[in-house]
């Protein structure tokens, strides 16, 4: 470069985009390695300084990263054939799983899943894969049917249900994959990737006590919080 040229800088810094053949590549990969079935969800826009969900909602709460149409679940393949295709049409589409087919997740808050993610490895449990989303998540994948045994093996394990933050995803619902991105906030990452060691998923029952404890605990620790000083 000349000693006379200059760098141009705009005004405003470019807003990062999601490559679209690497989004390709991982939900391939989803579908080939895992046999997971894979859905195209929505994509980020930009517009006014900001990215926009390519659904037009303002004020939506997934941007790029919620189904783009109703019939999504009809539309989930595991065909590497037909996700090729998908992509080759919306290759900016956010990557969506649906739950209650080859697995279910387990969904605590960040700090939670950290707790329990340390005390299942030095328990030497069973993990599948788990992820963290950018609204401090986290999302264990576990086998099928969490939905319905989780609330009586929570109270079994003398917590109530409903007093604390873990949810079971399952039929009829769905996670984000990564390398999917929530608007500004950042993308969904593996805190435990998909390797061929943990393609046999655990079931809920090898994870929960572990789980919450940790929901369990966190809940008592914001009430306390929550408590005026006497």
């Amino acid at each position: 470069m000349g000693v006379e040229e200059t760098i141009t800088v705009t005004e405003t810094a470019p807003i990062p985009k999601q490559r679209g053949e690497l989004l390709l590549d991982h939900a391939v990969r989803y579908a080939e390695e895992r046999h997971w079935d894979v859905f195209a969800g929505t994509w980020l826009e930009p517009g006014d300084g900001r990215e926009l969900c390519s659904c037009g909602a303002a004020d939506c709460p997934a941007p790029g990263a919620h189904p783009a149409v109703k019939d999504w679940a009809a539309q989930a393949t595991g065909s590497a054939v037909q996700v090729r295709r998908v992509w080759a049409k919306h290759p900016e589409a956010s990557i969506l799983l649906p739950t209650g087919r080859t697995f279910d997740a387990l969904d605590v808050p960040e700090s939670a899943g950290f707790l329990a993610l340390a005390r299942l490895e030095r328990m030497q449990r069973t993990l599948g894969p788990v992820t963290l989303t950018p609204d401090h998540r986290m999302l264990f994948f576990v086998l099928p049917g969490a939905g319905v045994k989780m609330a009586d093996l929570v109270r079994k394990l003398g917590w109530s249900p409903t007093g604390i933050d873990l949810i079971a995803r399952g039929e009829g619902e769905y996670v984000a994959a990564p390398p999917t991105r929530f608007g500004g906030r950042g993308a969904v990452q593996w805190a435990r990737r998909p390797t061929p060691a943990n393609r046999w998923l655990p079931d809920t029952e090898e994870l929960i006590d572990a789980l919450a404890y940790a929901c369990g605990s966190e809940a008592a620790a914001d009430r306390k919080r929550r408590q005026p000083s006497t």
